[in-house]
């Protein structure tokens, strides 16, 4: 005999109701909204490479104070990627956005008119605290609204714009900074492109559902939902099914925001930030000094530009690559395989000698290095509550952000010590710890995001 009696189906959450659409043009419009700024971040850090290689030519100046001008910015970085995390979790995901894009303009494009190495350190530092919190805060947001089954995708896609980013900085350091004495002025003067586009976020961009939720704006969140649902042809829900779901979503507005340090959370962070730290040491002491490295090797400076640009161009596959693997192998996986394989490539690197080694090293190493960006920005998000999730993103690029000061800072000493198969040596172990440290985060493919 049957049993005819049928329990009440529970209405979707907001959320849920996000994760079974399908990818829409809304989607596509957030991810290429997001992407810019992201790209334009890439651009910004990627164009004091070149500076530095012409300033160390025009201004004379030595090994120790270049490094400084770089480092400066990542202390700018590893600051306003924490405070960006706490402020995109009390404000919401856009407003910081917007923000930061506006603070890393305005400071750049000054930047072009600095007079003396004081004045440029200075600029560089307020230039970092906008950079940093721009990328946890982009990945934060679009990890928000991208469907369950291709999350991760979408946020591997979000940080190849980095690349796009970062081959427009190689092109304008090839053909603008030595094409003239006051090149890299011009060349930092493109920075103000940001000042312009944080009014498009402002006005365009949608704020994160989960974080309306949180803050009882359950009338915007429900808009926001129903553009999404609308773009796919996905039906309203009935009211009372929106009334129920707004009662549960009130229900969770008074659990108590936990660390990110709680007892089922620390094993994660923990390693987060050590693949944050690893990561970071590796990627900004590679290949913020390439450029200058290759000048000092003999390299006429148009010259040692034209390898970056071959190196830069091969970011692309790579994010192609860990777009593909995160969804199929999963984000720990495909983390812990780029990061050992970037490994690989920075020893290589440090042992090649004739050009089409140096490029071919290069190549391998952007390959690789970039594909595990990709990935580590997919996992961040994934770790954490909705309450401390611009936290948990923030806190961990932050500490990061500690290495990325160390690593220009540490090169001229390693060179001193044992040259560069010395320099890319320690920048291989680093990748290496990263990809230990990755193998202890949970795997969180397919998994919904935690309310």
């Amino acid at each position: 005999m049957s049993d005819l009696t049928t329990s009440p189906v529970r209405p979707l959450t907001r959320a849920e109701r996000l994760d079974r659409l399908p990818f829409t043009r809304k989607h596509a419009r957030l991810l290429v909204g997001s992407g810019v700024g992201w790209a334009l971040d890439a651009m910004d850090v990627s164009l004091i490479s070149f500076v530095m290689a012409a300033l160390a030519k025009q201004w004379q100046l030595d090994a120790t104070t270049l490094s400084v001008i770089a480092s400066v910015g990542f202390v700018g970085m590893a600051l306003g990627a924490g405070l960006a995390g706490l402020l995109a979790d009390r404000i919401g995901r856009r407003q910081v956005f917007a923000l930061t894009l506006l603070v890393y303009g305005l400071a750049t494009g000054a930047s072009a008119l600095a007079t003396s190495v004081a004045l440029l350190i200075a600029l560089r530092f307020v230039v970092g605290l906008g950079l940093g919190g721009e990328l946890p805060v982009a990945s934060t947001l679009v990890s928000e609204y991208a469907p369950r089954a291709i999350r991760g995708r979408m946020v591997v896609a979000l940080e190849a714009f980095w690349a796009v980013g970062w081959l427009v900085a190689a092109l304008i350091g090839y053909l603008l900074v030595p094409a003239d004495p006051n090149g890299w002025r011009w060349a930092l003067a493109a920075g103000l492109l940001p000042t312009v586009y944080a009014v498009f976020v402002r006005l365009r961009l949608p704020e994160s559902v989960r974080f309306l939720e949180k803050k009882g704006r359950h009338a915007e969140a429900e808009r926001a939902v129903r553009e999404y649902e609308e773009a796919a042809g996905v039906p309203a829900p009935a009211p009372d099914e929106i009334a129920a779901a707004d009662q549960d979503a009130q229900s969770g507005e008074a659990v108590t925001r936990r660390s990110i340090w709680a007892p089922d959370l620390r094993v994660r962070t923990a390693a987060l930030w050590a693949v944050w730290f690893c990561i970071n040491l590796s990627y900004y002491g590679a290949f913020i000094w390439i450029p200058s490295l290759l000048v000092e090797r003999g390299f006429p400076l148009a010259k040692s530009f034209e390898f970056t640009l071959y190196i830069t161009l091969a970011q692309l596959p790579g994010y192609l690559l860990a777009a593909i693997l995160v969804e199929i192998w999963g984000r720990r996986a495909t983390l812990v395989t780029f990061l050992a394989g970037s490994a690989v490539a920075a020893a290589l690197f440090g042992f090649a000698a004739e050009p089409w080694q140096i490029i071919a090293a290069g190549c391998m190493l952007s390959v690789f290095n970039l594909g595990a960006w990709g990935a580590l920005y997919a996992v961040g998000p994934e770790l954490y509550p909705t309450s401390i999730r611009g936290r948990g993103t923030g806190a961990a690029a932050s500490f990061g952000r500690i290495a990325s000061i160390i690593a220009p800072l540490a090169v001229p000493p390693l060179l001193h010590l044992g040259g560069e198969a010395l320099v890319f040596g320690v920048f291989g172990v680093s990748f290496a710890l990263a990809a230990v440290s990755a193998g202890f985060l949970p795997e969180r493919k397919h998994v919904a995001l935690e309310g």
